[in-house]
């Protein structure tokens, strides 16, 4: 059995697909590690045409799924239809010290499966704000340093999207954007004409095909994605960065292996590679690299730190800044406002377009300024009411017959995306009195919103209703449906890149300061959130830091 390779990669979602992809193209043999099954493109999406009648609760949910995923209950993430690629409370458990609903996908491909596929860049509005506002630690990159990787990762995944000239939402190369219905343009062309121009309503920037790309074909508008797409429309490992690594021959991909230490060599100040526990025979394995890329997601790369190196930090590798497992973030949301639009009841939608329209931030930016830091963006979108009327009428005779041939009325609404701000309490650590099926120490997750991102909110229910109202958007209802951390599935942070060893866990390559040779880049590397969802920026930071690992292989400086 091989054991010894250039790189190993612990995780293959988003992050670690892209690792896999960007390491094996430059020359490495590269051993991808999955602490979960196989999943194979096409193949095994069983439920990706099925129809609602064929599952036999309807793709809902049943009280035995609610009492065996009291985590995943509470929130959409489970249902009948793709249960199985959300992972077990049971056998990972994690302890809550505040609230925090943790969402994971454990398979090959992880939650690029599942994702909401909206993808933007930062600007340097973002990179700069720690720095411009004393807050956390000052991001070590800014934005013409990623610029060019935004650049290779979109032409790569197919970013759907239009030209809009905005500062705070950096353009970039995109396939024609997802028409807005007639509902959404109404709205979008009347919020033109007011703010000074300065709210804009546009289609978001999405990872789904509006044009082929080689082995990928454009989207269907089924707005199936969460279930895999057989056409490969959507960005995820499989359909993208796992072809690309697998037709150089030399890639490994090892499904079951749960990583539980970085291997350390105190003497040289490097890793020497990852243990391995076998997820079936629970069997353990040492494997061998001169490169590790930690993209588990957020808190299993964090918890894979903290577990690791500790005869040398008792706080785990990474930990002497005294930074690691602290500054988690989120993006809180689930606040926002709807109404009615009037007319249009000649005009209806032509497919299911998978994504939603956006209204990029547009507080604390030339010269507006509130009452708290940073700002929001928000998703939506318009549509018709279904049939689901006819529960809520509950009417009879001929009339209410005839009003059900007919679709409802068009509603417009949308929920914002707020920025948290990164806060030294709010961490991780392990559990030592816990442990999970595999007999590993769980998470202990300390986290909640601060005053800052109370004060947002209010704001980001009165701005909604306000835009809505004066566009001409009727019956205007705000709502705040209540958000708790993680509920976002944004979690970012806990081992921040940063200036100085002294302050963060990472420098400006994604690489632990402690030990040059171990390169972090998923969501655990942000030192802040910004509010644009974050996942394209994980892609660029991948690739950088991929690129950068080679070069110093090369050069024989790792």
């Amino acid at each position: 059995m091989q054991t010894s390779y250039d790189a190993i990669v612990v995780g293959s979602g988003i992050s670690g697909g892209w690792a896999a992809k960007e390491l094996t193209e430059k020359g490495l043999n590269v051993l991808l590690l999955e602490r979960g099954k196989n999943v194979e493109h096409i193949k095994d999406y069983p439920n990706a045409r099925k129809g609602p009648w064929e599952y036999p609760h309807r793709g809902r949910r049943t009280r035995d799924m609610e009492q065996r995923y009291p985590v995943l209950k509470r929130d959409f993430p489970l249902n009948e239809k793709n249960l199985d690629w959300w992972a077990s409370d049971a056998d990972s458990p994690y302890t809550e010290v505040k609230r925090f609903d943790w969402y994971r996908g454990y398979q090959v491909g992880g939650r690029s499966l599942m994702w909401g596929r909206c993808s933007f860049r930062l600007s340097d509005i973002d990179f700069e704000a720690n720095a411009r506002e004393g807050l956390g630690t000052d991001w070590p990159i800014r934005y013409a340093e990623l610029a060019p990787w935004y650049d290779h990762v979109e032409r790569f995944a197919g970013i759907a999207g239009s030209i809009e000239g905005l500062p705070q939402l950096p353009d970039g190369h995109f396939q024609p954007a997802m028409p807005l219905n007639c509902a959404e343009e109404l709205v979008a062309g009347r919020l033109r004409g007011l703010y000074d121009g300065k709210r804009r309503l546009i289609s978001s920037r999405t990872a789904n095909l509006t044009q082929p790309l080689p082995g990928r074909g454009a989207c269907q508008y089924r707005d199936a994605c969460w279930l895999g797409c057989p056409y490969g429309a959507y960005f995820s490992t499989q359909s993208s960065t796992l072809p690309a690594a697998m037709k150089t021959g030399r890639l490994t991909l090892k499904p079951f292996a749960i990583a539980s230490e970085v291997l350390y060599d105190k003497d040289r100040r490097r890793a020497t590679g990852v243990r391995v526990v076998d997820a079936l025979s629970r069997a353990t394995v040492d494997y061998q690299a001169r490169i590790v890329f930690l993209c588990a997601s957020t808190l299993n790369s964090t918890w894979l730190l903290l577990r690791s190196a500790t005869d040398v930090w008792p706080g785990g590798l990474g930990s002497s800044s005294g930074e690691l497992g602290h500054n988690l973030m989120d993006h809180h949301f689930r606040v926002g406002a709807r109404g009615y639009v009037e007319g249009l009841n000649d005009k209806y939608t032509y497919g299911k377009r998978p994504n939603p329209s956006y209204i990029p931030r547009y507080r604390n930016l030339a010269g507006d300024k509130r009452d708290y830091l940073r700002g929001f963006g928000y998703e939506g979108g318009a549509s018709r009411d279904g049939w689901w009327r006819a529960v809520a009428e509950l009417g009879v005779g001929g009339d209410f017959k005839d009003a059900l041939t007919e679709p409802g009325r068009w509603s417009f609404g949308g929920t914002a995306f707020g920025e948290m701000l990164p806060n030294h309490d709010n961490q991780v650590s392990l559990d030592a009195e816990r442990r999970d099926a595999w007999g590993l120490p769980v998470l202990k997750i300390d986290c909640s919103v601060g005053e800052n991102e109370r004060l947002m909110r209010k704001d980001m229910a009165a701005d909604m209703a306000e835009m809505l109202e004066a566009t001409g958007v009727k019956n205007v209802a705000t709502f705040d449906d209540e958000y708790y951390p993680g509920m976002g599935i944004h979690e970012m942070g806990t081992a921040r890149m940063g200036q100085d060893a002294r302050t963060s866990v990472l420098n400006r390559w994604n690489q632990v300061w402690d030990a040059p040779n171990v390169f972090v880049t998923d969501g655990s590397c942000m030192a802040s959130t910004a509010c644009q969802n974050p996942s394209l920026t994980y892609m660029a930071l991948t690739a950088r830091a991929a690129d950068f690992a080679v070069n110093e292989l090369n050069r024989r400086s790792l």
